[in-house]
């Protein structure tokens, strides 16, 4: 169905930037269930980091077809798998929709967003956008909370409007390290277990060579 809000403006783009990697430019476009694909990495859990009445960011209003002093629902999550946070994400939504069509969004406690976006036929999605995130965004504080220390220069992250009955509710997601780094290292082939004993003196060269041919993006 048609939807008239629009997450993307000059700095959020529908096509990821030629410089993600290929791991990168799959999961921003992903489309469905966020949560969903990353169950196929392994046992996933929701922990509410906050929830409260706020200012939407300055990059949501527009977004949100909100005035720049409205105030909104503000929900931030960690997704984490297997113990390990891979994705942080802030969802908002106009503070009169969280106390009516949004309202299921204010108790939905450890659960999923994805239980009330893609199990009602009436909800509609804009198409998702992404960037890179610097420290100027404040999603890439919210972000970095999670590295535990070993905060990037830039986070990818990715965003998208679901509107129902005509209130909007934006879902900005911000994927962390530790998802391209599980990737990655499911990306590399097993050697086998007589490998070490047969490498010989110059086995860590060979080792090395190989490790950077896998090295290349889609």
């Amino acid at each position: 169905m048609p939807i008239r809000f629009d997450a993307a403006d000059a700095h959020w783009r529908a096509a990821p930037l030629a410089a993600f990697s290929a791991d990168q430019k799959d999961w921003l476009t992903r489309g469905g269930s966020l949560t969903a694909h990353l169950r196929t990495l392994g046992h996933v859990v929701v922990r509410v980091t906050r929830e409260a009445v706020d200012m939407p960011w300055p990059d949501e209003c527009a977004a949100l077809g909100l005035t720049p002093r409205e105030r909104a629902w503000v929900r931030e999550i960690v997704l984490e798998v297997d113990g390990v946070p891979f994705v942080a994400a802030h969802s908002v939504t106009p503070l009169v929709a969280s106390h009516g069509i949004w309202q299921a969004m204010r108790r939905l406690r450890t659960r999923p967003l994805a239980e009330l976006l893609y199990t009602d036929s009436g909800v509609a999605r804009s198409a998702l956008v992404s960037r890179r995130v610097s420290a100027r965004h404040p999603l890439h504080a919210l972000a970095a909370r999670e590295t535990h220390g070993h905060v990037p220069h830039g986070f990818v992250a990715r965003r998208s409007v679901f509107e129902r009955h005509g209130a909007p509710l934006l879902v900005t997601e911000c994927m962390l390290p530790a998802l391209w780094a599980r990737l990655a290292r499911d990306a590399q082939p097993a050697l086998p277990a007589h490998s070490a004993r047969e490498r010989g003196p110059l086995g860590h060269t060979a080792s090395r060579a190989s490790h950077s041919s896998h090295q290349a993006v889609r």
